[in-house]
């Protein structure tokens, strides 16, 4: 169990770090908006090219940040149900919630979305609007989001074993607006 929770400590600690960085996003992302909507109405200089940057970090800041929301216990759940069970229960539906669905679906979109990117990355693909980015790089967050949630999975499929063989406390729940 030793060696599970040191996996789970790194797991956590690559989706931490990942999850910082992707707090600065917001910001980047929120720059690049202002600064496109401000040449568009003051200078007519609208920018497909910035519209679009602004599109790929709004979708690179949800699926990069899916497996942090997860360590922080972040995801929508029926918490009215949840907090009223005992903790061993909470494992044990997290445990199972974990190898049926998140693993298998997480695993799943990794993987088919692999190939989605590398056929792009393969063929160069552009966006077909004028001024237009390459494509590839967004279409990698798919395969890069997807993964870190699966590990986050995994992550959290080991808390929940260490939690029912007694090794560890189930973790704090903090409310949505917390994470």
């Amino acid at each position: 169990m030793k060696r599970l929770l040191a996996i789970s400590s790194l797991i956590d600690s690559l989706n931490e770090r990942i999850g910082r960085l992707v707090m600065w996003g917001v910001l980047v992302a929120t720059l690049v908006a202002t600064g496109n909507a401000l040449a568009k109405h003051f200078l007519g200089q609208g920018s497909n090219a910035w519209l679009e940057a602004q599109w790929y970090l709004f979708g690179a800041l949800f699926l990069l940040g899916a497996g942090y929301t997860l360590k922080h216990n972040g995801h929508v759940r029926i918490d009215v149900i949840h907090q009223r069970l005992s903790d061993k229960t909470r494992a044990w539906i997290d445990l199972f919630g974990g190898l049926l669905f998140l693993l298998p679906f997480a695993g799943l979109l990794a993987w088919l979305s692999w190939a989605l990117f590398a056929e792009s990355w393969r063929i160069q693909e552009m966006s077909p609007d004028a001024g237009g980015l390459l494509r590839w790089p967004v279409k990698l967050m798919l395969p890069l989001g997807f993964g870190l949630l699966f590990l986050q999975g995994v992550s959290e499929v080991i808390k929940r074993l260490g939690v029912l063989r007694g090794v560890l406390p189930l973790a704090e729940e903090k409310p949505a607006e917390e994470v």
